[in-house]
């Protein structure tokens, strides 16, 4: 397993920049899935954007990349209300509710798939 772990680090990564992109490519669906409770809903936007970027980056420089990891972990955890409350609303994205309940779990897999490179490779 420990072989594939370089290859996931780097998809990781890619996947985490290009999430990040997209908050700025485009804000307006992201904007949508904030949760009314949270304040600076554009400013949140613009933040988890660039936090997705940096630490996709930081993810494969080898000096900081279990602690890009744990950063990872810690925004996904932090980015689940949105995640949460697009379930609640499922008309801001149109598609089958069981898709949006899928979502939920995934969030779960792609947190421990950061968690995974937490951990020192053996």
């Amino acid at each position: 397993m420990s072989k594939f772990k370089p290859a996931s680090k780097y998809l990781l990564a890619i996947f985490m920049i290009v999430a990040g992109t997209m908050h700025f490519a485009n804000p307006a669906f992201f904007l949508k899935i904030v949760p009314p409770y949270l304040p600076l809903h554009k400013e949140l936007v613009f933040i988890s954007g660039v936090f997705e970027v940096l630490l996709g980056i930081l993810l494969v420089v080898p000096k900081t990349s279990r602690m890009a990891a744990w950063g990872i972990v810690a925004l996904l955890i932090a980015v689940f209300p949105a995640n949460l409350y697009l379930y609640q609303h499922q008309d801001i994205l149109p598609a089958s509710p069981v898709v949006h309940l899928l979502r939920l779990p995934l969030q779960g897999l792609f947190i421990l798939w950061a968690y995974w490179h937490t951990r020192p490779a053996k």
